[in-house]
């Protein structure tokens, strides 16, 4: 049941950045020749003025269709016709509706919470280490991390957890005044917390009472944080502290997903958490998908405005064909990439 939920939240995160094309293409007054949802076969079609709606039968996805959009074409509705600012919208706007679709579920999964935990140090274990006036005191609020803003306390744990030498430099505000914790060395130590020995840093924080306003507060920083997320992943990725074997593909998300649901108590429970890591995927596409990277939109966005320049500068007229080969390329390079990931994804599964 979780992999069919898997597939199909996964076309649904497509397909609602192809919406953002279409309602973006719309407004601008471009032309749009098909708007599908899903892929393969048409199970069922309509043609309603000049754009054909189509569902398909496979649901990973979908497209839309605008006139012009690869190749030049005398139709001043064509996307290639269009201003240089219209383009970017409509080049953006998938991207900007996968977030605000991720922003939406994050509010959703939160809608019942009572309490949201905040950074501020409430209390300290017993035989805490590390407290006193060059560590942590009660009332501490915590501010940043290694120049990480910390928002609320699962922030503390993931940059704490990010220290390469088990020091940090840690800002906290405290009675009204920033003081700086340089080199910082907290770290998870055994506590006997309720008669349990248990490995933890040894703080309890202070709640925050979940109104409306709090609950929206929650979705944005979170949000924030699921792009500041990717940001580590991609610096990871470039120093060397990840490898393409790190990475996981649509097979890898998936078997995520299906672990994720498998291992909760219940069903109610498996679905939240599988809706909280959909919404970390619909931010991570969104942000990918903006890189300057030929073949995604985003390098699309890129080469637009370096062909604005070129043609400013120079007065002539740069053939849109050119800008289709780099995408070619670029759609090669990245179908390899995706093969390779896919490939390391089924072996995963395989070996468990």
């Amino acid at each position: 049941m979780y992999i069919i939920l898997a597939v199909l939240a996964f076309g649904i995160l497509i397909a609602s950045h192809e919406f953002g094309h279409f309602i973006a293409a719309k407004a601008c007054g471009v032309k749009v020749n098909e708007f599908s949802i899903g892929m393969g076969p048409a199970i069922y079609k309509r043609q309603k003025g000049e754009t054909l709606y189509a569902l398909r039968a496979l649901p990973i996805g979908g497209y839309c269709a605008m006139e012009g959009e690869d190749e030049e074409k005398d139709d001043p509705r064509a996307f290639t016709s269009q201003a240089l600012w219209k383009k970017l919208i409509i080049l953006v706007a998938g991207a900007f509706m996968n977030f605000v679709l991720g922003v939406i579920i994050i509010f959703l999964v939160y809608s019942n919470a009572t309490v949201f935990v905040s950074p501020t140090v409430d209390t300290l274990v017993d035989g805490f280490k590390y407290g006193g006036e060059s560590g942590l005191m009660e009332g501490d609020t915590v501010i940043s991390i290694d120049g990480h803003r910390i928002f609320y306390s699962n922030d503390f744990s993931t940059y704490m957890s990010r220290s390469t030498d088990g020091t940090v430099d840690m800002v906290v505000m405290r009675d009204g005044n920033e003081i700086t914790l340089e080199n910082y060395a907290l770290r998870q130590e055994t506590y006997v917390i309720d008669g349990e020995e248990l490995v933890r840093y040894g703080i309890t924080f202070k709640t925050i009472e979940a109104t409306a306003l709090e609950k929206t507060k929650y979705s944005l920083y979170t949000a924030y944080n699921f792009i500041r997320m990717v940001q580590m992943s991609f610096s990871d990725l470039i120093s060397g502290a990840a490898g393409i074997q790190d990475m996981a593909g649509v097979v890898g998300i998936v078997d995520v997903i299906n672990d994720v649901g498998t291992s909760s108590p219940t069903v109610a429970d498996g679905l939240l958490n599988i809706a909280y890591l959909c919404s970390f995927v619909a931010i991570c596409l969104a942000i990918t998908n903006l890189l300057p990277i030929p073949a995604l939109d985003g390098g699309r966005v890129f080469l637009l405005i370096v062909t604005w320049i070129v043609e400013k500068i120079t007065r002539k007229h740069v053939d849109p064909k050119y800008e289709g080969y780099i995408h070619a390329a670029g759609m090669v390079l990245l179908l390899g990439l995706m093969a390779v990931v896919m490939f390391n994804d089924i072996a995963r599964v395989i070996n468990g």
